[in-house]
């Protein structure tokens, strides 16, 4: 299933894409051994594949750099999450640990080198929406203190009631995974030039890891 785009925002991105994928019955909790362990396999695992030269030239950290340089956004500062998470472990930084099922996301995103986003489904008013947000909306972030104002353009998703996402880079507060989630919904981010191969790849990756650490299954 993929993620419903408004008309505007598809005339001018018309690859724009998102795959949707709900997982139910989840058990997240603070931290889990079995977890950690596998942290450090997919950080050998980075450590031996990538280079930081070869993430500049990676077609597909082109790719959402692209996307993010066209809706404004400075890829310099504001990192593709994936491109984010990898840099991390090269410059010998610890991954974040968030919960377990925001880590094992995270680790998904890692291994494909794809950007992907989760919400608890429960938190959701109604099916979400990718559109361009209008001048003066309010979006309050994860961990953000105050919220920032859209100058309006930017590639938002809403549920109905509120932004859930600016697309692909910043999940809302008001909707994040917590230890309370059972029911998630997860966005599989893609951007034009990358193709729907890499986007179910990485689906299927990320399911595999959230039911493997957190139980559950795809509904």
């Amino acid at each position: 299933m993929f993620l419903r785009v408004n008309l505007g925002l598809s005339a001018r991105f018309p690859e724009l894409a998102a795959r949707v994928i709900r997982v139910r019955g989840v058990e997240v909790r603070r931290s889990h051994p079995e977890l950690e362990r596998f942290k450090a396999e997919v950080v050998e695992r980075v450590r031996s594949r990538w280079t930081l030269d070869e993430l500049r030239e990676h077609p597909r950290f082109r790719a959402y750099r692209d996307f993010f340089w066209r809706i404004g956004v400075d890829p310099t500062k504001t990192r593709p999450a994936s491109e984010a998470l990898i840099r991390r472990v090269l410059r010998g930084r610890p991954l974040p640990r968030i919960n377990t099922l925001v880590d094992a996301y995270n680790l998904a995103s890692i291994e494909t080198a794809v950007a992907l986003a989760a919400f608890d489904e429960d938190g959701l008013a109604g099916e979400p929406l990718m559109r361009e947000a209008e001048a003066g909306e309010e979006f309050l972030g994860i961990g953000m203190e105050r919220p920032v104002v859209l100058r309006g353009g930017e590639a938002v998703v809403d549920d109905g009631e509120k932004l859930i996402a600016i697309y692909p880079y910043r999940d809302a507060e008001a909707c994040k995974i917590t230890e309370g989630t059972e029911n998630v919904l997860m966005l599989v981010c893609g951007v034009p030039q990358i193709d729907d191969d890499a986007l179910a790849r990485a689906g299927r990756v990320a399911v595999e890891y959230v039911t493997r650490f957190c139980g559950g299954a795809e509904a």
